[in-house]
C-alpha cells in the first residue's frame, strides 16, 4: 500500500501540472472557441524562462539562489502572458470564427517556437528586435491621411515585409561572429536544479515520506486555481470574461470591450501555461519538444471535464494524472503480486506510459458516448441555441 500511496501522490502532482496548463487552455477555448496548438510551446517558454532565471541567480550567492524559483514563477507567468497577448493581437484576432485556419496557424506558431528555441542566438535576437522596431515605427509615424486610405492595409503589410528583410540582413551580417551566432540553448535538453528547500522530504504520513517537490507542485496548483476562481467570480474583468463566454453578442451590445477581454483572457491562459512549464522543470529535464508531451493531455482534460468549467477541469486533471501514474508505472503488479496469470499478463501489457494513454483514450471515448459535452458542460444562451 505504501507504493500505491506513493504513486497516488505522483499522480496528483502530474494532475496538478495538467491542471495548471489545462485551466488556461480551457478558459481560452471556452471564451473564444480557439484551439491553440501552440499552448504546449508556451509551457516550453515558461520552462526556459525558469532555466534562464536560475543562471542569472546562480552567481548571486547561495542565499539569494535559494529564492530564484519563486522569481522564476513570476517571470514565467508575465513573459508567457505577454507572448500570448502578442499572439492574440497579431494572429488569432484575424482568424476568429475560422477554426480550421486558427488550428493550422497555431500549429505553425508551435513549430516556429520550437525551432526558435533550438536556434536563437544573440545575432538572431538583434535582427528580430530591428525588424519589430522598424515595423512599429512605420505604423506609428504613418501620416493620418495615409492610414485612412483604402490601400493602407496592403501598404502596412509591405512595410512589415521590408522590416523583416532588413532584420534578416542584420542577422546575416552578424552571423559572421562566432560569439554572436552561438545558440543560447540548442536542441539538447536542459536541467534545472531545485532549491534546497524543495529537495528531500517535507515530512511523512504513516511512515510514508512526502517529497517536497511533489507537495509544492500540488500546493502551487491549488493556490493558482483559487486565484483563477476568485478572478473569474469576484473581479470586474472576471465577470466580463464570464459574460462574454456565455453570450458574446449581448456582451458587446452592453458595452463590454470584448477585444480587450479576449486579450486579457489569452494572456492569463498563456501565463498559467508558463507557470506549468516552470513546475515541469522540477520533475526532470526539459527540451524544445516539451509541449508535444503535454498538449494532447491538456485537450483530453478539456474534453472530459467540459469546456470552460473549472470544477470539471480539476476532476479530469486529477483523474488522468492518477490513472497515468498508477497504471503506467506498473504499481498494481508490485502491490498485489498474487494476481493470477491471465489477469497479470493483461496488466503487464498496459503497464507502460504509452499504453496507459491508450487506456485513457478508450475511457474518454466510452465516456463521451454518454456525456458528449463532458462532465460539466458549458451553459449559456449562445451555447444552448
Amino acid at each position: 500500500m505504501e507504493l500505491i500511496f506513493s504513486q497516488l501522490l505522483d499522480g496528483l502532482s502530474i494532475g496538478s501540472v495538467l491542471l495548471l496548463a489545462a485551466t488556461g487552455l480551457a478558459i481560452v477555448f471556452g471564451l473564444m472557441g480557439v484551439i491553440n496548438l501552440a499552448h504546449g510551446e508556451l509551457m516550453m517558454i515558461g520552462a526556459y524562462v525558469t532555466y534562464v532565471t536560475q543562471n542569472l541567480f546562480r552567481p548571486m550567492g547561495e542565499g539569494i539562489f535559494e529564492l530564484y524559483f519563486l522569481f522564476a514563477l513570476v517571470f514565467a507567468f508575465f513573459i508567457t502572458g505577454i507572448v500570448g497577448v502578442i499572439l492574440e493581437r497579431t494572429l488569432i484576432r484575424q482568424l476568429y470564427g475560422r477554426p480550421l485556419e486558427t488550428l493550422l496557424a497555431t500549429w505553425g506558431v508551435s513549430l516556429v517556437l520550437i525551432q526558435f528555441i533550438r536556434s536563437v542566438s544573440t545575432s538572431m535576437t538583434i535582427g528580430i528586435v530591428v525588424a519589430v522596431v522598424l515595423g512599429f515605427l512605420a505604423q506609428r509615424f504613418a501620416p493620418k491621411k495615409l492610414k485612412q486610405a483604402s490601400f493602407y492595409p496592403y501598404l502596412s503589410g509591405l512595410a512589415w515585409l521590408v522590416s523583416a528583410v532588413i532584420g534578416f540582413l542584420a542577422i546575416t551580417a552578424l552571423s559572421g561572429s562566432k560569439f554572436l551566432s552561438k545558440p543560447w540553448f540548442g536542441p539538447r535538453n536542459i536541467d534545472v536544479t531545485a532549491p534546497k528547500w524543495l529537495q528531500g522530504s517535507w515530512g511523512s504520513i504513516a511512515g510514508i515520506e512526502l517529497p517536497g517537490i511533489r507537495i509544492f507542485i500540488i500546493l502551487l496548483s491549488a493556490l493558482l486555481l483559487a486565484f483563477v476562481a476568485w478572478f473569474l467570480t469576484k473581479s470586474v474583468w472576471g465577470l466580463r470574461i464570464r459574460s462574454v463566454t456565455q453570450n458574446r453578442q449581448m456582451s458587446n451590445c452592453l458595452g463590454i470591450p470584448t477585444d480587450n477581454v479576449d486579450s486579457i483572457t489569452f494572456g492569463i491562459g498563456s501565463g498559467l501555461a508558463g507557470v506549468a512549464g516552470a513546475a515541469i522543470t522540477l520533475l526532470g529535464s526539459v527540451g524544445p519538444n516539451l509541449g508535444a508531451a503535454y498538449i494532447v493531455s491538456c485537450f483530453m482534460v478539456i474534453v472530459l471535464g467540459g469546456v470552460g468549467n473549472l470544477v470539471g477541469t480539476v476532476i479530469a486533471s486529477m483523474m488522468l494524472g492518477i490513472i497515468q501514474s498508477i497504471i503506467g508505472s506498473g504499481a498494481i503488479l508490485i502491490a498485489f503480486p498474487e494476481i493470477p496469470n491471465p489477469s497479470r499478463a493483461v496488466i503487464e501489457f498496459f503497464a507502460t506510459t504509452s499504453m496507459s494513454y491508450v487506456l485513457i483514450f478508450i475511457f474518454i471515448i466510452g465516456f463521451l458516448q454518454f456525456k458528449p459535452t463532458g462532465m460539466f458542460p458549458q451553459k449559456g444562451r449562445s451555447v444552448e441555441s
